[in-house]
């Protein structure tokens, strides 16, 4: 038998798995000779409307997360400036297959070489079209023939779109050679709960297909032909980690509260609404972050007014009488939208995105006010502004909030203004806190991390120094935290951070009563909460 094999990569979703790899070989082989220019050009075309179409299928089956991503593919193969390079490859002499995959590989090493982290993690949706036309072209071979029940999927790379593809039924987990922790596909597997290793250093040859292997994705390694005793060892931590799952879920049908007696609010964030329909609102303390981005990636234009209040009003009814935080359109950064958001930005995320870019397009803006202002009036809403970084942001979008609710009343429609509070994710508004006129606050600890870092959440390079724990990002939630106490205003926080028990507890101690999570950590955030020896301060009202 092989002796045991160690391969080290880096955690993008947490987990263990044991199981059999399946590794997963891309055959893109150029197919043979060209034909004449004009057969080479319909061929081209051909193969990437089929492209096109297959996307678009899968965009139908697929949630309103894995759609944005979808999406944005389809835009681009939609682009004419993608297939031009191609054509003109073609009519000096190249065939489609050979033409097509070097025009998108010259993209693919200017989006590498960009100093845009956006641009960069680009290049992996480029890669995904290249292969899927090119594959089209060749007759690939995906993957083995084996049908184990319990296979991990090895590769080099996974592209979004072959992610959706994929029977995950049959899976344990992933590993691949390549891949980001950022990057839509880590983004994809955390949601599904599957543990994830990007940037094994192994070969093809030594994660070779059907062997035994262990995907540890708490320590960041995969183990290949792994001894007895080092099985053994880690069917005893599945063991344990099944049970402490059973023990977690007995935590949902109670209050968060703490061993020292205090109460927190966990709501979670909802990124699909369809995800609501598996989901009990007596297990939560309502929606504390809404991200209505899902209603503007739809292929048919952006969303009216109607059809905006019937999607917020929805997310009013489920709760029941509980609090829905909605935050207003967050575009721009790694979230653009066709025919909203600029191109060109040489940095997006330091660029017009969130409330800068929705102030600067107001007439879009509006038709989304006048709509969560209607919904207002339905049951309990918050309303919150993305990306602020002065005052003057945020005095702006509340008179223009109080503008709409005056129209609609003025023409006999019920509306009301909400709560309005904003996301602190920019430095500056975290130091400057006691300045905003806020209803509100929440904590938008991903970009926050990135931006007090100054580490790319993509960037492998960097992940060292891209820590939630850092003492600067702690000293600015404790900051935000400790005002909101002074003045009687509630803090909140909804990024990772929240649903990470060594996180946790330090958010706690900073003074943070309110958190919001993904659905599926949310038995393991309440779990952690009874573990964490926070006092009560006695404000804690439930």
């Amino acid at each position: 038998m092989p002796a045991e094999q160690i391969f080290k990569g880096q955690i993008a979703s947490p987990g263990l798995a044991l199981g059999t790899i399946d590794l997963h070989i891309l055959n893109l082989a150029n197919p043979g000779a060209a034909g004449t220019p004009e057969q080479e050009r319909r061929a081209l075309r051909g193969a990437v409307e089929v492209a096109r179409a297959q996307l678009m299928s899968l965009t139908e089956k697929s949630d309103a997360m894995a759609g944005d991503i979808l999406a944005l593919q389809i835009a681009l193969l939609e682009d004419s400036e993608l297939t031009a390079p191609a054509i003109e490859a073609i009519e000096g002499g190249k065939s489609a297959a050979a033409a097509w995959r070097e025009a998108l590989d010259a993209q693919i090493e200017i989006y590498r070489s960009d100093d845009s982290e956006y641009f960069r993690a680009r290049a992996a949706d480029l890669m995904d079209l290249r292969d899927r036309v090119v594959g089209l072209f060749c007759g690939e071979v995906r993957g083995s023939k084996m049908k184990a029940p319990d296979a991990i999927y090895v590769a080099q790379d996974l592209a979004p779109s072959r992610f959706l593809e994929t029977d995950w039924s049959r899976y344990r987990g992933a590993a691949l050679m390549g891949g980001s922790a950022s990057s839509h596909v880590a983004i994809l597997a955390r949601a599904r709960g599957m543990p994830l290793l990007i940037g094994i250093r192994g070969t093809e040859a030594a994660l070779r297909d059907g062997a035994e292997a262990i995907l540890d994705a708490e320590d960041g390694r995969l183990i290949v032909d792994p001894e007895a005793s080092t099985v053994a060892r880690y069917r005893d931590r599945l063991a344990q980690r099944r049970e402490e799952a059973e023990k977690e879920v007995t935590f949902l049908d109670g209050p968060a509260v703490t061993a020292g007696g205090a109460r927190i609010q966990v709501c979670i964030n909802v990124d699909d609404p369809e995800v609501l329909d598996r989901m009990n609102p007596d297990h939560c303390d309502g929606i504390g972050l809404t991200r209505s981005e899902f209603l503007f990636y739809a292929n048919d234009g952006l969303p009216d007014e109607d059809r905006q209040f019937d999607a917020y009003a929805r997310l009013i009814d489920w709760a029941g009488g509980k609090t829905v935080t909605i935050r207003t359109l967050d575009a721009g950064g790694d979230k653009p939208i066709s025919g909203l958001t600029p191109e060109g930005e040489t940095n997006p995320f330091l660029g017009l995105r969130g409330l800068r870019l929705s102030l600067a397009r107001a007439e879009i803006f509006r038709v989304q006010l006048r709509a969560l202002a209607r919904a207002a009036a339905r049951g309990p809403l918050k309303v919150m502004f993305p990306m602020v970084t002065v005052p003057a942001e945020m005095d702006q979008a509340r008179a223009l909030f109080e503008e709409e609710v005056a129209g609609l009343t003025e023409a006999g429609i019920e509306a009301r203004t909400p709560p309005l509070g904003m996301m602190v994710e920019v430095p500056a508004a975290a130091l400057d806190v006691a300045h905003f006129k806020a209803d509100f606050f929440s904590i938008g600890s991903n970009d926050l991390v990135q931006y007090v870092t100054a580490t790319g959440r993509d960037n492998a390079a960097v992940a060292a120094l891209h820590d939630a724990l850092n003492p600067a990002v702690l000293e600015l939630i404790g900051r935000v935290a400790a005002h909101g106490v002074r003045v009687g205003c509630e803090v909140s926080l909804c990024g990772d951070m929240a649903a990470e028990p060594a996180s946790l507890a330090r958010l706690l101690d900073a003074g943070l009563r309110a958190v919001s999570v993904a659905p599926a950590a949310l038995a393991r955030t309440k779990a952690a909460i009874a573990r964490s020896s926070a006092a009560g301060d006695g404000t804690d009202d439930g």
